[in-house]
């Protein structure tokens, strides 16, 4: 994959597209997409219909097969037939249907696989046969495309048939789609589950006003007031901690003194999600010109945390907040010599970010970013940066 995006050859990328498609490779056909492959220049034959991708279970590959350069080739009788095997695949259940098709007594074999490079889905063997259970982000995609326009309560439902992985792209495509609409007949019911019993229908709700602010790019920018309430009073009522940990999401994306005042009682929760989500939602914007007092003290707090992922997250705030205060260098210079390597290349950037030299004896000292880790080449490429500008002045 490395050699044929470094060649970028148009040929070589064309005929690997098509190659990854026929072997249900939707991943990697995404990725030759994103480097440059032009899906045009595939032949039909060199494809597979819109009903196998469908049937797959696998929204990337499904997607691959509608990318614009080729999205024509198919009739609309092809993308109803994968609307319907889509959605008898989602109804049915993977398993029952598996079985119905293979007629397998087998013991089923199933495994949580990347689907691409954000969303995982669950991926089932039964009688030789492999189905990935991404049908109802493929149902979704399909009945957009068709112009079908669901009501709130039936793609809830079927959001929530993977509401125990928030990252499956069936939630995550239903939740982009209804914030999507912008309209306050759906905010009224996302905001109606905030009272739900059942934390999973409370944790939709509170991503679909989530992204309903987040993907709102009209100057109007009419949802952010009542997001900001909603949230503000959410966070103080809330006792779910996956849903909390949205809360403190939603509140981080908001500028001003009072998203911090809700996110501050937090910094010291019990759940890891709950204070990670706290210190990614400061940043230097939130309290002109850089921390305020108690922004700060959190981030102080947090960069001890127990737990490595909150380290790594509260170190990063720090750094990428540019306060110049020496107290909040010389806390990511004590990380350093973390146990885990993630924290001390997050203090590596952010010494870097903050022209401290301290940060080149340290990224010496870690070596060459691991193979294929794209966030150690970025933490390291800072320290490097930083030594161009104090040689070049």
């Amino acid at each position: 994959m490395r050699i044929l995006v470094r060649d970028s050859d148009p040929d070589y990328l064309g005929a690997a597209f098509s190659l990854a498609v026929r072997m249900h490779a939707g991943h990697i056909a995404q990725l030759l997409l994103q480097h440059g492959a032009d899906a045009g220049q595939s032949l039909p034959e060199d494809l597979i219909p819109l009903s196998e991708g469908a049937d797959s279970g696998s929204p990337a590959l499904f997607k691959a097969l509608l990318e614009h350069g080729i999205q024509g080739r198919y009739p609309e009788t092809e993308l109803l037939k994968a609307r319907d095997l889509a959605r008898r695949w989602h109804e049915t259940g993977v398993e029952a249907e598996l079985r119905r098709r293979t007629g397998s007594r087998e013991a089923l074999v199933r495994k949580q696989v990347q689907d691409d490079e954000t969303y995982s889905v669950n991926e089932f063997t039964l009688g030789g046969m492999t189905v990935r259970d991404g049908h109802g982000a493929i149902l979704t995609c399909a009945e957009e495309l068709l112009g079908v326009r669901n009501s709130f309560e039936e793609l809830t439902d079927r959001a929530l048939a993977h509401a125990d992985q928030q990252n499956h792209p069936t939630w995550s495509s239903i939740t982009i789609l209804l914030a999507g609409r912008r309209e306050q007949a759906t905010w009224t019911a996302a905001a109606a589950l905030r009272t739900n019993p059942d934390p999973s229908r409370r944790l939709f709700g509170a991503e679909v006003l989530r992204l309903t602010h987040l993907l709102d790019d009209s100057d109007e920018d009419a949802f952010a007031g009542p997001a900001l309430d909603m949230f503000t009073n959410w966070s103080a009522e809330e006792t779910d901690f996956a849903v909390l940990t949205e809360v403190m999401v939603a509140l981080g994306e908001h500028i001003g003194p009072r998203a911090e005042a809700a996110l501050l009682p937090h910094a010291g929760h019990p759940d890891a999600r709950v204070r990670c989500a706290v210190a990614q939602g400061f940043s230097e914007w939130s309290s002109p010109p850089a921390f305020s007092g108690d922004a700060r003290r959190a981030l102080l707090r947090l960069i001890s945390d127990p737990d490595a992922v909150v380290r790594k997250t509260a170190c990063r705030r720090i750094a990428e907040g540019r306060d110049n205060d020496p107290v909040l260098a010389d806390a990511m210079a004590a990380v350093l010599g973390d146990v885990d390597r993630l924290v001390q290349l997050a203090a590596v950037y952010g010494l870097a970010l903050h022209n401290d030299e301290r940060c080149v004896e340290a990224a010496r000292l870690l070596g060459p970013p691991r193979r294929g880790s794209l966030e150690e080449e970025g933490y390291l490429n800072e320290a490097w940066h930083y030594e161009w500008r104090r040689d070049r002045p």
